[in-house]
């Protein structure tokens, strides 16, 4: 990475830092970005320089944001929707991986298909949009409900986990396990567990408010997808997830 990026990168991390600790002062800017405070004060001077945030009183000791950012912010989100965060990221994930790429929302206890990138095999996985897979048996659902209270994912799925092939995961424990493996490691993965011939990783999109709103997978017919694969494309769907998160206003924990 270019001296010249890394700057802007700088800038761009201690603007979203101001933003939600303000007022803040250089040294705990430093400390929560673990950047040196040279480095952080000259990213404050040239913020202020364009406009984007100003000392908090007369001293140029503590820092918050002003109006521009608030004008900006409204004319991007105005009608700014999950599918029109998600459409080239998902095209970016079909040319990675060759592979078709998903993007689905959750209704009562289902995982709606609203988007697709299919892939150009011949042998694919095809799932019509609009489409309601069940949310316990497919990574897309998995995905969203494993950053949820386990008392929550229950009033979600109801009493009793439905199987739908010998993969189904029909236990509670083993179910809860498996969600707490997808919250570690970012991403869902299934094998079967809905349709045999479908094997997928997924994971979820999240909103400003930090709610799971949505999730991405890669799909592909179960043959086609090892588990070298799978551990493959799941990096690469956790990297899209927090793409499009970040641009529906998420912020990822410092």
């Amino acid at each position: 990475m270019s001296e010249g990026m890394r700057t802007v990168l700088s800038a761009f991390r201690v603007l979203e830092e101001v933003a939600y600790t303000q007022p803040v002062g250089v040294g705990e800017l430093a400390r929560r970005l673990r950047l040196p405070k040279s480095t952080v004060q000259r990213a404050l001077r040239t913020l202020w320089t364009a406009g984007w945030i100003c000392p908090d009183g007369a001293e140029v000791t503590r820092w918050v944001l002003t109006t521009r950012a608030l004008h900006i912010g409204q004319r991007a989100i105005a009608d700014l929707s999950v599918r029109d965060a998600a459409a080239a990221i998902m095209q970016e994930l079909r040319k990675e991986t060759g592979e078709t790429s998903h993007l689905m929302v959750r209704e009562a206890d289902r995982a709606v298909l609203i988007e697709r990138v299919e892939t150009e095999h011949p042998i694919r996985a095809v799932i019509p949009l609009g489409s309601a897979v069940p949310l316990h048996g497919s990574s897309n659902g998995k995905a969203m409900l494993a950053s949820l209270p386990r008392q929550r994912v229950r009033e979600i799925l109801g009493g009793k986990l439905e199987r739908y092939t010998g993969n189904t995961i029909v236990d509670w424990d083993q179910f809860f396990a498996d969600l707490d493996r997808v919250a570690d490691r970012g991403y869902a993965s299934n094998v079967g567990e809905w349709r045999t011939d479908i094997a997928a990783v997924a994971s979820a999109i999240f909103d400003h408010d930090g709610s799971p709103v949505a999730s991405i997978s890669v799909s592909a017919p179960g043959s086609r997808m090892t588990d070298e694969l799978r551990e493959t494309y799941g990096a690469l769907v956790v990297e899209a997830a927090q793409r499009i998160s970040a641009t529906l206003g998420y912020r990822l924990p410092v």
